[in-house]
C-alpha cells in the first residue's frame, strides 16, 4: 500500500470569463486561472491504495484533478460568495466527504493551502479534527561550537559555521497543531497560533545572537548547540505548553524550522 499525493491549484474568480480561444489550462500555476482579483488556492490530495500490477498505476492523477475541480471547486466558490467569513476548516469538512466519494474512498487526507503559508489538513475519517499549520520568520545569528572539541576539531566539524563572530539566518518556523473542529470552526484558531508563536518564539529569538542572548542555546549555562535540529526541538518545547493553556483539547504535533531554503528539520519526527 502507498500514498499518492496530487497538488491541484485553482483560482476562484469574480472577474470575466476567459475570452474565446484564450488558453485556460495552465494547471501548474492554476486552472481555472486568475481573472480579476482572484482567490488562489492549492489542494494537496493524498490518496492511499495499492498499485495495479498491469498498469503500474494506483490512481490516475487526471481523475484526482477532475474530482477536485468538479466537487471541491464549486463548494469553495459558493462559500467565498455566500459565506466569506466562514472558517476554512468547515468548508474543507463539507467537501471532503463528497471528494472522497468521487475518488471511490481512496482519499487519506487533504491539505488545503489557504495561503502559501497557512494550511488546514483533514482526513475523511476524522472530520472533527484538523491539522493547522502557519509559517513565521525570525532573523538571528548563531555560532556552532562544542567546548569539548579543539579549535581545529570545531573548524573541521562546522566549517564556516564555527566563525568566532557567528553568522546569521532568516529562520522560518512552521508549527503544526491538531485542533478539534466545532460548529464555528477550529477550536484553536489561526489567531491563537499567531499570538502564541509571536510571544513564545518570535519575540524571544528575533534579532538575537542565540548563543549569547538565549540561555537555552548557551552551552556554558546548560544550553544546547543552536543547530537547526536543536532549534526545532527548543521551539517545540516552548510552544507546546502554551497551546495547552489556551485549548486543552488541542495539541502541538510538530515544529519545522528552515535554516535555509535547502535545509530544514521537523521535531518530533512523524
Amino acid at each position: 500500500m502507498l500514498d499518492l499525493t496530487r497538488s491541484v491549484r485553482l483560482c476562484i474568480n469574480d472577474g470575466p470569463a476567459p475570452a474565446s480561444g484564450e488558453p485556460a489550462d495552465n494547471t501548474f500555476a492554476a486552472f481555472p486561472s486568475a481573472r480579476g482579483l482572484a482567490r488562489f488556492y492549492e489542494l494537496q490530495v493524498r490518496c492511499r491504495g495499492d498499485v495495479n500490477a498491469a498498469t503500474g498505476y494506483f490512481l490516475n492523477i487526471k481523475g484526482i484533478d477532475r474530482a477536485v475541480r468538479s466537487v471541491a471547486l464549486p463548494m469553495i466558490a459558493r462559500a467565498c460568495r455566500e459565506r466569506p467569513g466562514m472558517d476554512a476548516s468547515l468548508v474543507l469538512g463539507e467537501f471532503l466527504g463528497p471528494l472522497n466519494d468521487a475518488l471511490k474512498g481512496a482519499v487519506a487526507g487533504v491539505r488545503w493551502c489557504v495561503t502559501p503559508y497557512y494550511s488546514i489538513e483533514m482526513s475523511p475519517t476524522h472530520t472533527d479534527r484538523a491539522l493547522l499549520r502557519q509559517q513565521f520568520e525570525f532573523a538571528a545569528s548563531h555560532r556552532l561550537h562544542c567546548a569539548h572539541l579543539s579549535d581545529a576539531e570545531n573548524r573541521a566539524m562546522f566549517g564556516k559555521c564555527n566563525h568566532p563572530g557567528g553568522h546569521g539566518h532568516n529562520y522560518r518556523v512552521e508549527p503544526c497543531v491538531e485542533t478539534p473542529i466545532g460548529p464555528e470552526g477550529a477550536a484553536f484558531a489561526l489567531a491563537d497560533l499567531e499570538r502564541l508563536t509571536a510571544r513564545t518564539i518570535i519575540d524571544r529569538f528575533d534579532h538575537k545572537h542565540l548563543n549569547e542572548d538565549e540561555p537555552k542555546f548557551d552551552t556554558g549555562r546548560g544550553g544546547v548547540n543552536p543547530s537547526v535540529e536543536n532549534i526545532a526541538k527548543v521551539c517545540f518545547e516552548l510552544l507546546r505548553p502554551e497551546i495547552g493553556k489556551v485549548c486543552p483539547d488541542a495539541a502541538l504535533r510538530s515544529v519545522t524550522v528552515w535554516e535555509t531554503e535547502k535545509t530544514w528539520c521537523t521535531y518530533p519526527a512523524a
